[in-house]
């Protein structure tokens, strides 16, 4: 249906995807759902034109993202936002899992363990939540990570710290989570331990998609709320995006670890 709602197949697909990983371009689209490329360009130049979308160049890349000046970009994503809860997750996940390409896939050893090093490093946090809709909260907020090493392939963060606002008393928050880093599968996974070390809640796995960027495996499917995310590396530190998307919840999570 929404496909028609939105004029054809390939404008539908570009919207959702913009939707759910906040920037895309047309090789990309093209290998994520072998579709022809000349469609995707012509149906990305159509919602240029139109103002939904704007795009800048990052290197040889054309990157196009939603136009937040749109007057109706707000009613297009609750729309979006629905549609994706109705997909089956085997259709979610072909929105949220990026291929991994064959340069990347034989350094990817290399590119794990440069990531591994960083993160045993890390001994502050900071963190960004917003709830993204019309009257969409963002809290900020900063603390302190104690990194504990179980084994050379199993480390402990500790987190603690305060939300920053003007409250009449301190907000804090505390979370555990376990990184695991396995060279055979080339993937570093996160597991939130809030119930103890012995009960650990599997969050997701990633793999290298560049080298400075790590993206989902698969996307955590929790009830009828999807999360997936990206870890990227930069001169200062590392930073852990998560995006959430649920029938009540469209949600994105940035920690920013130094």
């Amino acid at each position: 249906m929404l496909p028609i709602l939105f004029g054809n197949k390939n404008v539908f697909t570009i919207l959702m995807f913009l939707f759910v990983n906040g920037k895309g371009y047309g090789s990309q689209l093209q290998r994520a759902f072998k579709i022809p490329l000349t469609p995707i360009q012509k149906a990305f130049l159509r919602l240029e034109k139109a103002g939904i979308v704007m795009s800048e160049f990052e290197g040889k890349n054309k990157i196009f993202q939603f136009n937040p000046h749109y007057p109706l970009i707000q009613e297009i994503e609750n729309l979006l936002k629905k549609a994706f809860t109705l997909l089956s997750p085997q259709e979610q996940l072909q929105y949220t899992v990026v291929k991994i390409q064959d340069d990347i896939q034989e350094a990817s050893e290399i590119i794990l363990l440069r990531f591994w090093q960083k993160l045993n490093k890390v001994k502050k946090l900071n963190v960004v939540a917003k709830t993204k809709n019309k009257n969409g909260i963002t809290h900020k907020g900063i603390g302190d990570v104690v990194v504990t090493k179980e084994s050379d392939d199993s480390l402990i963060f500790n987190e603690k710290g305060n939300w920053l606002g003007n409250h009449s008393q301190t907000i804090s928050f505390s979370n555990v989570f376990r990184w695991i880093l396995n060279l055979e599968q080339k993937t570093i996974a996160i597991e939130h331990l809030r119930r103890g070390l012995q009960y650990p809640i599997f969050l997701i796995h990633l793999s290298p998609i560049s080298s400075l960027k790590l993206s989902s495996v698969n996307a955590h499917l929790c009830e009828k709320d999807t999360y997936f995310g990206q870890l990227l590396l930069d001169q200062y530190g590392l930073h852990l995006n998560w995006r959430a998307i649920g029938p009540n919840k469209n949600e994105e999570i940035d920690y920013y670890y130094i």
